[in-house]
This record gives C-alpha cells, sequence and structure tokens, in this order.
C-alpha cells in the first residue's frame, strides 16, 4: 500500500464489462459523499475489460478531479487480484471496497464507516439482508454457502459474500489476497486480529442496473475447494506436520495392526494370508503412513523458510496507540507512585 494519510478513506471499486455502470456509480458516489467529512478518494481498477470500460474510467476522472485514480490490469486476474491492486494504491487509513455493478448502494458508506470507528472495529462487512437476486441461482447456494463458512472457519457473520466492507488499512497491510479468497476475507482477517473485532451492518442491496452477472451455480465447487484451503490454512498455517502427521500415526498403527495380526495368524496359526485382502490393506496403510509422515516433514521445512525467509514471525502485534519512545528503568530515574496499602 502506499503512504498512508491520517484519517482519511480510500474506496476501492473493481470493474469488469461494466462500462454502463461505471458513469452513474461515479456519480452516485460523489452525490453521497459530497459533504463527508473525511478526505476521501476514488480507485477505479479496471480488471482486462473487453468492452469499453477503462476509456470510461479514464473519462470519468477527467470529469471529476485527479482525487480518482485508475488502475488498468493487463488482463482478466478475477475480482481477487483487482481488489488487491486497488488496495496496493491506496493513501488513507480505512478501506472500502464495494462491486461496480450498482448493487452495493454508495449511500452506505459514510453510516459504516461510522459504525466501524465507534465500534473499535477492524472490519465492517455489508450484510445484504434483502438481496435482489435470483431465488435459485444466487441466493440459496449463497445461505448455504454462508453457513457452511460460519460452521468452518468460526467467524460468525450473515454474509460473507457481500462486497462492501470497510477495513483498516493497517490490518489489511498483513493480509494478502490472492486466488479468489476475496470470499473469505473476514476469515483471513480473523487470522490477524480478534473475531470480536470483526462486525457485520446491514446494508442496501439494489438490482442489477446494467450488464450481466459475472457468477454462477459453478462457484460452489470453487467455494469448497477453497473452503477448505481456508480450513487448513488457518489451523496449521504454522505447523502442518501436526495436519500430516496426526493421519499418518492413525494410518501407520491401523497398518500394523492388521500386519501384526496376519502375522500371528500366519506363524501361529499357519493359516495362508498371501491371498487375503487385508493384506493388501496393511501394507497400503504402512506405506501411506511413511509417505505422510515424509509429507509433514516437508510441510514443516517449508513453513520454517516461509517464516524465516522474509522475516516473519508466528505472531502478530497490534500497532501502538502511543508513539512514546522506550525508556530504561535507572536508580536516578524517578520512581513511579506506588498504591497505598
Amino acid at each position: 500500500m502506499s503512504k498512508q494519510t491520517a484519517d482519511s478513506i480510500s474506496i476501492i471499486v473493481p470493474f469488469f464489462n461494466e462500462k454502463d455502470n461505471v458513469a452513474p456509480l461515479v456519480q452516485r458516489m460523489h452525490e453521497v459523499l459530497a459533504d463527508f467529512a473525511l478526505p476521501w478518494e476514488l480507485i477505479l481498477v479496471d480488471d482486462g475489460s473487453t468492452d469499453a470500460t477503462l476509456e470510461q474510467l479514464h473519462a470519468q476522472r477527467q470529469h471529476f478531479g485527479t482525487h480518482i485514480t485508475v488502475v488498468g490490469l493487463q488482463r482478466n486476474f478475477g475480482q481477487t487480484a483487482a481488489m488487491q491492486a486497488g488496495m496496493d494504491q491506496a493513501r488513507g487509513s480505512l478501506l472500502v471496497t464495494l462491486d461496480g455493478d450498482l448493487q452495493n448502494d454508495p449511500a452506505d458508506i459514510p453510516g459504516m464507516v461510522e459504525e466501524l470507528q465507534q465500534r473499535r472495529l477492524d472490519l465492517l462487512v455489508g450484510w445484504r439482508r434483502q438481496r435482489r437476486d435470483t431465488l435459485i441461482l444466487r441466493r440459496i447456494p449463497s445461505r448455504i454457502a454462508n453457513r457452511l463458512i460460519r460452521k468452518v472457519t468460526g467467524v460468525n457473520l450473515h454474509d460473507y459474500g457481500c462486497s462492501l466492507k470497510v477495513y483498516r488499512a493497517s490490518v489489511m497491510r498483513k493480509v494478502r489476497l490472492y486466488g479468489e479468497m476475496h470470499r473469505f476475507i473476514p476469515a483471513w482477517v480473523a487470522t490477524t486480529v480478534p473475531p470480536a473485532r470483526i462486525g457485520e451492518r446491514v446494508v442496501h442491496h439494489n438490482e442489477r442496473f446494467s450488464g450481466e452477472s459475472k457468477y454462477g451455480i459453478s462457484r460452489a465447487f470453487r467455494v469448497i475447494l477453497d473452503l477448505l484451503f481456508m480450513w487448513f490454512f488457518m489451523r496449521f498455517r504454522a505447523r502442518p506436520g501436526h495436519f500430516f502427521g496426526s493421519i499418518g500415526l492413525f494410518s501407520g498403527t491401523l497398518g500394523s495392526l492388521i500386519l501384526l495380526w496376519l502375522g500371528v495368524d500366519k506363524f501361529l496359526f499357519g493359516n495362508d494370508i498371501g491371498t487375503r485382502p487385508l493384506l493388501l490393506v496393511g501394507v497400503v496403510l504402512v506405506i501411506a503412513a511413511i509417505q505422510l509422515l515424509t509429507t509433514g516433514l516437508l510441510a514443516e521445512m517449508l513453513a520454517r523458510i516461509y517464516y524465516e525467509s522474509a522475516n516473519r514471525t508466528a505472531y502478530l502485534i497490534r500497532e501502538p496507540d502511543s508513539d512514546e519512545p522506550r525508556v530504561w528503568y535507572t536508580k536516578t530515574a524517578s520512581p513511579p507512585d506506588m498504591p497505598q496499602g
């Protein structure tokens, strides 16, 4: 991210083939934020659109002024990458993201910013309680996905998929977005801050003004795969050997018991075990255990490289509220007042 300005807002809007929505959204943004108390900037990211979206973004910058920044990606990298590109250009102490299809209402931004500051939150997520989407293709799959994500991540929100969110930039500097992680931003933020500092607020949701939705029922399969990775990363990022090792130990113990029993059956009771399927099962379980334990060791080595190569730590410290320097206590220093009794 760029150098921050204290008490300021950077609003990030990704676009992909939304040429007819650009002008109405930017106009609406200036209408609702004309008397906003804090300074703000607007970062418009074109995610490799194949229509005239990029040209429309530049036209709006020329019309409204240089507080608008246009970022054009060379090809379509996806919504997550577009959000990260906008965050990298942001200068504000608070970040706001929303979709460029006008279904998120910019009028919700001032209230969300105020609530985040009053409640001293690090992330405030919009909740589209009254969604203006189709029931079968959008709302029902979304409800199922939200319930599953809540269960797996432990972050209790009603609407993970709402792009309208307000973040503290200091927190998002510790989170990098890849792949299609925008669906799990609250969960990723929960890896750096307590879930109690993540809240939600009911926001408006409008019907699509123009253009076509970029989401379909096929995204449900990608959500499941991303959720499995999210679950693994949240629990075993610093100790992946525990995940592979526990499965390997279980597999090895079960396989060893099977082979031990077959050995007793062979050498004590004289039964033929060469054609028994249980022999193959025992051998496969032992081999799988060796592979899993080896994978766990390699994963532990990679985790150490991950933390040590870039001087990362396994913990994160909140930014201090005071910039007062640290000092040493000496005999000549005046002792603090001691409590009586």
